[in-house]
């Protein structure tokens, strides 16, 4: 299993949000690249970077402090929040994100991931934010019709990297990953899933590693990671007795 510390950036600054409301963010680190060289020190192999500025506007916001990220650690970076265009997505890999994850744009536009995908194989994940059971938008403040099983299997043969699925209503909580319903949504398709929203400890981890059915490829790290409740070398110890089974 990989992990991806979280980066969340809002006003040029690394914070991290409770349930994805603007208004109720802490500040992390004022500086996120140095953030980034913290947990690439730490032994993390990829880093999850956020615009949320961008995810709500519909336009980068934060490029600044994502360019300096890319400048000082030389981990791959998987990078989401208001990247809408195709010109957008092929912008952000030119300048050396390894992985652009695409969210509102898979419920409007799903023919331009597709796009995306095929034109930049393995380089393309697609974001499923469920609140209460359905997939939201633009940055979590907006709502669609679709399910998460429903927008994943929109990507079944399109080539996609991952889905990042994120349960909104855990997302910086800590009160622990759920399990069913990222489960359920691997179950449902051949495409990797990544599991994002309420990781509160290591024993986190082993859940979802416990969980019958198809195996989770990997787990964002948020709040946890940041306040000391999940330790950077027992969180990776245990993703890779996975890894090595």
């Amino acid at each position: 299993m990989i992990l991806y510390p979280a980066i969340d950036l809002k006003d040029g600054q690394c914070v991290r949000l409770l349930h994805g409301d603007m208004d109720k963010a802490t500040i992390f680190n004022s500086s996120p690249a140095d953030q980034a060289a913290r947990f690439a020190a730490d032994g993390f192999e990829w880093l999850h970077v956020v615009d949320l500025n961008g995810a709500i506007e519909g336009r980068p916001v934060n490029a600044d402090a994502v360019s300096e990220i890319l400048r000082t650690v030389s981990i791959p970076v998987q990078l989401g929040g208001g990247i809408r265009t195709f010109e957008a997505v092929e912008r952000w890999i030119e300048a050396g994100v390894s992985r652009v994850i695409l969210g509102t744009v898979a419920v409007r536009d799903p023919d331009m991931v597709r796009r995306a995908a095929a034109a930049f194989p393995e380089q393309i994940a697609v974001a499923v934010d469920i609140r209460d059971g359905m997939v939201a938008v633009d940055g979590w403040v907006g709502a669609s019709d679709l399910d998460a099983v429903t927008l994943s299997r929109r990507f079944e043969d399109a080539g996609v990297a991952a889905l990042i699925v994120t349960d909104i209503g855990r997302d910086g909580a800590l009160t622990g990953v759920n399990v069913e319903a990222v489960g359920a949504v691997a179950d449902a398709v051949n495409i990797p899933v990544i599991a994002s929203g309420g990781f509160a400890s290591v024993d986190d981890i082993t859940r979802l590693q416990a969980r019958p059915g198809v195996a989770i490829a990997g787990a964002v790290l948020g709040r946890a990671l940041y306040n000391g409740a999940i330790i950077p070398s027992e969180v990776l110890a245990a993703a890779q007795k996975r890894r090595a089974a």
